[in-house]
Parts: C-alpha cells; sequence; structure tokens
C-alpha cells in the first residue's frame, strides 16, 4: 500500500519549493499543510513537535518519524520512492549534482532566508533596500561561478545533469523564485536562465512554483 504523506510547508519558502518539485517528479501525491512562518505559526508546541527547529518543510509519513531538511528528504525520497531518480548512478554524477545542490542550498540560502534577514534588520537596522543588497550579494557570488561550471561542462544538458532533471534542478529552479522577490535579474547567467526556462516547461516544477500553492498571498 503507497506511504502516505503530509508536507508541512510555506508556499515562499525555497527549501519548500525544491521538495515540492521533487515530490512531483516522483509522481507522489500528499497532503498540503501552509505555515505562515512571519506569523510564528512554527513556533507552536505542535509543530515543534515534528521538527524541533521550528523550520520547513516538514514531511511526515504515516509510518515512521518526521522528515527535515529538504536535501536530506531529497536524498531520502530517491533512496526509497519509485519513479524518476533524482540523482544519478554513477559517483562522479552523484557528486557533482551533490555539488551544484549544495552550492545553493549551503552557500546562498542560509545567508538569503528568513531569519537571516530578519535579523539584518533588528540587530542592524537594515531597511528594505539593505536588504535586497545583502541578499543579491550572496546569489552572485555563487551565481557566478555555477554558471561558468554549467556552461562548460559538457554533462550539462537541457537541465544542471543531462537532459533529465533531478535534486540539482529542484534546488535551481526554487532559488530563481526567491530572487524574483528581491528583483534579481537572471540575465547575466544565461546558462540558469536556460535551465530555468526548460524547468518552467515542466508540470512538475511550474504546479511546484509559489503562487501556485494554496496559502500564496501577493508578495
Amino acid at each position: 500500500m503507497p506511504e502516505t504523506f503530509r508536507l508541512h510547508n510555506f508556499f515562499r519558502s525555497s527549501t519548500s519549493t525544491r521538495l515540492r518539485a521533487a515530490l512531483n517528479l516522483k509522481g507522489i501525491s500528499y497532503e498540503y499543510l501552509g505555515y505562515a512562518l512571519r506569523k510564528g505559526e512554527t513556533r507552536t508546541p505542535e509543530f515543534l513537535s515534528l521538527n524541533p527547529a521550528g523550520l520547513v518543510p516538514v514531511l511526515e509519513r504515516k509510518d515512521g518519524p518526521p522528515l527535515v531538511q529538504s536535501l536530506a528528504i531529497i536524498e531520502w525520497l530517491d533512496e526509497t520512492q519509485p519513479g524518476p531518480a533524482l540523482l544519478p548512478r554513477d559517483p562522479d554524477g552523484r557528486a557533482r549534482v551533490r555539488a551544484i545542490s549544495f552550492m545553493i542550498g549551503c552557500e546562498i540560502h542560509p545567508l538569503n532566508n528568513l531569519r537571516v534577514l530578519a535579523r539584518l534588520a533588528e540587530q542592524f537596522g537594515a531597511d528594505e533596500a539593505a536588504q535586497k543588497e545583502w541578499f543579491t550579494h550572496w546569489v552572485r557570488t555563487t551565481f557566478d561561478p555555477l554558471e561558468i561550471m554549467l556552461a562548460s561542462d559538457e554533462r550539462t544538458g537541457r537541465f544542471c545533469h543531462g537532459d533529465t532533471p533531478g535534486m540539482a534542478d529542484c534546488c535551481l529552479y526554487a532559488q530563481i523564485w526567491n530572487n524574483r522577490r528581491f528583483d534579481v535579474d537572471s540575465a547575466a547567467w544565461p546558462t540558469i536562465a536556460r535551465i530555468f526556462a526548460a524547468l518552467d516547461d515542466l508540470a512538475a516544477f511550474r504546479d511546484a512554483a509559489p503562487p501556485l500553492q494554496p496559502d500564496a498571498v501577493p508578495a
């Protein structure tokens, strides 16, 4: 009997977006539960019992403990669930896909997430313009070398690694949506922009986009 999943997430969260895309690629249905992060809805005792860190996404399942951390969940999905592979089977390919994913997930996201931007405002008085400058700086710091890596490697195909979308594409797609909130234009990175456009043509990614989620509200 197929496992039943409940996805605790936030429509605008890039980590949630990347996991929604991965679930869609695998053809996995789930119950959608949305949380308003700015209202502290992930700080309740009920949510903290799922993830003591108070962060989304959380993938809850009927049999087994809740799963946290989007990249760990994506790899778990690839190891346990049928459907298209999210990482290549060869070690070199897996290392490359992980490297691209970690550049976005471990270099850009931790510096640009809501908690960090809120702390900049609270502790250092950073207004919206200063937060945008901070956000854009860290995107460029990683996207500039990532563009070179993707453009110069023959293993890049229609997507980040070959012609089949996977974990790296989930991360890239989500980050571009996050960039749009701060008017970060992708024109400086033509390979990245091309891959995003190809991903946005796929229902699995398009259906994961922030504006299409049940809890979506205007920016």
